[in-house]
């Protein structure tokens, strides 16, 4: 039964097809640069004791995360946050949960420092790096001063960028193929918009390019202040990224704190967390099905190094 009327949400219905956009088929990268990018987000060196790599909590064909509740670092550390999906993650207008890294270039070099995380430092890695003949030998021929710390994060950077995944069934449906989703995957959009989620997830990402609230009609069951850890105003108490949706069912468990495990159990709290409904069972199967079309190809450029 309906437990709120959510006002804000007519304006938006009418505007969903602007306030969604496709994924681009491809975007522009260096190849080269994302090839060198690849092997080092996959490399160990970049930990302190060479057992986590960026790939450790971002496994790029499961969903771009790790599937565990928060992640864990080198000797075992556990972290405070579930692992944000690095698919997409180009699109997004700002990076980690409390949105505290305005692009990939600052998000790449939090893990590394984090003594939680990597543990490590970039006068390590480049030592490391310096005794591997297959580095010295690509660095060189891409970048004119060779393995530099920069050039190690605009390679990682270059890889994530690849990760996109385009041509979800839904994407083809906004393109025009209007018989592409099925009648109740139709009705699962419809609702989505009239119960106000397209209202924070929107965009190519659909999320991850504003901040919100977390439980706006409820309170949500966290110690998690988010974004007022950065910045100590109190109006900023529980704001987090609004995550991306796209290929939401291969990323649980869901929530900075990975509370849920299930994709029905999140489309119901944030219904009666932030826009004050309580779906029914039908209503909840409709939405479920339209977030299943938000699964794109994941043609990656992953090339194996010897």
């Amino acid at each position: 039964m309906k437990k709120y009327i959510y006002i804000i949400v007519i304006s938006t219905c009418m505007l969903a097809q602007e306030l969604i956009t496709p994924i681009p088929i491809n975007i522009n990268v260096d190849e080269k640069k994302a090839e060198l990018g690849n092997k080092l987000f996959h490399d160990k060196r970049l930990s302190k004791n060479n057992t986590i790599s960026c790939s450790s909590c971002h496994i790029i064909n499961e969903g771009g995360d790790d599937n565990r509740a928060v992640s864990y670092g080198i000797n075992g550390l556990k972290g405070t946050r579930n692992s944000p999906t690095v698919l997409n993650a180009t699109f997004n207008t700002s990076q980690f949960w409390d949105g505290r890294s305005s692009d990939l270039r600052e998000q790449a070099i939090g893990p590394i420092h984090n003594p939680v995380e990597m543990g490590s430092s970039f006068q390590e890695i480049i030592e490391k790096l310096k005794k591997d003949n297959f580095y010295i030998k690509r660095f060189s021929m891409i970048y004119d001063d060779g393995i530099t710390e920069n050039n190690i994060i605009d390679a990682i950077v270059e890889y994530e960028n690849t990760l996109i995944t385009p041509n979800s069934k839904f994407d083809k449906y906004l393109k025009g193929d209007k018989n592409i989703l099925t009648k109740k995957e139709k009705e699962g959009f419809q609702l989505f918009k009239e119960y106000g989620c397209i209202s924070c997830h929107n965009g190519v990402n659909i999320g991850g390019n504003i901040m919100q609230k977390l439980g706006v009609f409820e309170t949500f069951e966290t110690t998690d202040f988010g974004k007022y850890n950065i910045t100590k105003n109190e109006e900023d108490k529980f704001y987090f990224k609004v995550p991306s949706l796209r290929n939401i069912q291969q990323t649980s468990p869901y929530f900075h704190n990975g509370l849920t495990s299930t994709l029905r159990d999140a489309v119901n709290k944030m219904a009666f967390h932030q826009v004050g409904y309580i779906l029914d069972k039908e209503e909840t199967d409709k939405i479920i099905l339209f977030l299943k079309t938000l699964d794109g190809e994941m043609s990656f450029l992953e090339k194996t190094y010897e």
